[in-house]
């Protein structure tokens, strides 16, 4: 490579909405490069073992991964659909949910992130993108016609259009100058992998707890189940301290014991919460997709969904570009803000309201949530409508 590398798109970040932008925008007839600071490889399949990062896949992104031609990679084994779910108040309130109802095959799919990698990474090489991995981001500058990013090794990679796709923390987002204050939810979420005594027959559990946290119980395959437990922090902390088998007998007693005794089979691991809304999710020559571009409440399961929604979105955008040869004119990157900013926008709305709601203890709005919850449960019209949303 030459000390400076000309594209029409730099995507700085290759996680799973990176992998998944990449080879649509090489299939919208643009030069596309990807960069990253860990090498990009293949992840190994390893049937003994569970990855303890999975994702509950929505319909839509599912169909957009399935044109790309990454869904039918996925070994069938390794999926979980689920198909219905049940949602718990902290006061009696009950809500269920269908894939039946809403004339789907499942409500989400439950997936392993190593499976996702392994079925994207192919794509992108079979595609032709260049990639540039590892490789450490030293500076990023902007000109009219173009953005350059400067490697830590002197290569230079200058593109019509940078796009951030380098998660929460985006060193992208901060090098444009775009700064937004997150703002953390007090929550850190415990995730890991069960076996349980009982089938769990594709059923998901969430319950909102009387401490202001959120258990969720996801069904993988066989009688496995993946949890999320957005804990308070100071819990968080005693459930990390915690031998496996205490973990397995706390998780079960704070789902009731619904699917029986748990035995953990992975590590337990930790993320802090926080929620994130950003200015503009667009700048001059730059468009921020995925958790660069927004943070929610991991509720209701849809952070990576809005990624691949922002990947699918920006692929369309400059797919249909129509005379403007330019990946980075305004007109297009005006587009694709557009497009974006109501199911964002909703999404955060939903998720940050709900876990403010259920975090306040007050005697009268516990009763009233939990009334909500189930007046709507027993109101088709009003649920689909909520289901729609939640699971779109």
């Amino acid at each position: 490579m030459t000390s400076a590398a000309d594209f029409d798109v730099l995507i700085a970040g290759a996680g799973l909405v990176g992998l998944a932008l990449a080879p649509a925008l090489t299939d919208a007839g643009l030069a596309v490069a990807l960069l990253d600071r860990v090498p990009l490889a293949v992840p190994e399949p390893d049937p003994e073992s569970w990855d303890t990062r999975i994702y509950a896949i929505s319909p839509g992104s599912a169909a957009y991964l399935r044109s790309l031609g990454a869904w039918q990679a996925l070994a069938a084994d390794r999926i979980a659909p689920v198909e219905s779910m049940r949602v718990a108040g902290d006061a009696g309130g009950m809500l269920d949910f269908s894939a039946w109802d809403l004339g789907e095959r499942a409500l989400a799919w439950i997936v392993e992130e190593r499976a996702l990698k392994a079925a994207l990474a192919p794509l992108v090489h079979a595609a032709g993108v260049t990639t540039i991995a590892p490789c450490g981001f030293a500076r990023l500058t902007f000109t009219a016609d173009n953005g350059r990013l400067d490697l830590d090794d002197g290569r230079a990679v200058t593109a019509r259009l940078v796009v951030g796709a380098d998660g929460v923390r985006s060193w992208v987002r901060a090098a444009a100058g775009i700064h937004a204050l997150a703002r953390p939810y007090g929550q850190t979420a415990v995730v890991a992998n069960f076996a349980c005594a009982r089938a769990h027959h594709g059923r998901a559990h969430q319950w909102f707890c009387p401490d202001g946290g959120i258990l969720a119980w996801l069904p993988l395959p066989g009688r496995r189940i993946s949890i999320v437990w957005s804990a308070p922090e100071p819990l968080a902390e005693e459930l990390m301290a915690l031998d496996v088998t205490t973990l397995a007998e706390r998780v079960a007693a704070a789902g009731d014991h619904v699917l029986g005794a748990l035995a953990c089979i992975t590590p337990p691991a930790a993320f802090p919460l926080q929620f994130l809304r950003l200015p503009a999710m667009i700048a001059h020559r730059l468009a921020l997709v995925g958790d660069a571009a927004h943070g929610v409440h991991p509720l209701a399961g849809q952070g990576v969904n809005l990624g691949f929604g922002d990947a699918e979105a920006l692929a369309a955008v400059l797919r249909a570009r129509g005379p403007v040869a330019d990946a980075g004119a305004p007109l297009l990157l005006e587009r694709y803000a557009r497009r974006r900013e109501e199911p964002v926008r909703a999404m955060q709305t939903v998720t940050d309201s709900l876990a403010r709601l259920f975090g306040i203890a007050a005697p009268w709005v516990r009763s009233t949530r939990n009334y909500g919850m189930t007046a709507i449960d027993r109101l088709p019209f009003a649920k689909r409508l909520l289901a729609q949303s939640a699971f779109r």
